[in-house]
């Protein structure tokens, strides 16, 4: 299992959306306080922003924490859509850093994956080319690549259609996804939490709350999250 946090709103730092926050990101990488598959998420991490219609990430193989390079760049990076996630990486499965998310998926996406899904029940049905532009075999990129093969028709739709497909098959499969395209955030509540919370300054998605203010918001289990500037959607996935 692995936690993921996703920000869309004013321009802001890594530092303020990862690192501040008493319980961000980087804090659930060694202590999460909802997570209900593993205890620690050290296995790596990795985080994408926005510049414009440029997309950037940095992933590493390592715990969050221990990355000085990391820690040395969150102050001065700053964007108005950051995805980031830590990894508690799967007994048995591959590493690296092409484990971590988020995976880069065409026209600039970015993707997620908190949760775990059966590769032989997925692995059936990605085209090989689809796979190999992600570039691991890890679970979680096998779902990317699903998702990837079907954003024409739209980010929302895509990880809505993966998810109960993949849902169906292996129904006790889970499937937290966060995937942005720079504009809009889309997640799914499929095993395991995830929290809303909108503020003067744009939104938050994350597996969790970072902090102990009112406002966040749980999202039902087998829900679609959608969030833009407009607003905040949610649609019953089961």
């Amino acid at each position: 299992m692995c936690r993921h946090s996703a920000w869309l709103g004013r321009p802001a730092t890594l530092q303020e959306l990862l690192v501040e926050p008493p319980h961000g990101l980087v804090h659930q990488s060694w202590e999460p306080r909802r997570q209900r598959h593993g205890v620690v998420n050290a296995d790596g991490f990795g985080i994408g922003w926005y510049d414009g219609d440029s997309v950037a990430r940095y992933r590493r193989p390592v715990p969050i924490w221990g990355d000085a390079s990391f820690l040395s760049m969150a102050p001065v990076i700053r964007s108005g859509c950051v995805l980031a996630a830590v990894r508690s990486a799967t007994v048995g499965g591959p590493g690296g850093e092409e484990a971590c998310a988020p995976f880069l998926l065409p026209g600039g996406v970015l993707l997620s994956h908190n949760g775990a899904v059966p590769v032989d029940v997925v692995a059936p049905l990605v085209p090989s080319a689809a796979l190999a532009a992600i570039g691991s075999t890890v679970d979680s990129a096998f779902l990317a690549a699903l998702v990837a093969e079907r954003l024409a028709a739209g980010v929302a739709a895509a990880v809505s259609s993966v998810v109960r497909e993949v849902g169906a098959l292996a129904p006790d499969a889970r499937l937290n996804l966060l995937c942005t395209d720079g504009t809009s955030v889309v997640g799914t509540a499929w095993g395991d939490t995830l929290f809303w919370q909108v503020g003067s300054g744009g939104a938050v998605v994350a597996s969790e709350p970072s902090d102990d203010e009112p406002g966040w918001t749980e999202v039902p289990d087998r829900t679609l999250l959608h969030v833009t500037t407009d607003g905040v959607v949610q649609e019953d996935l089961s």
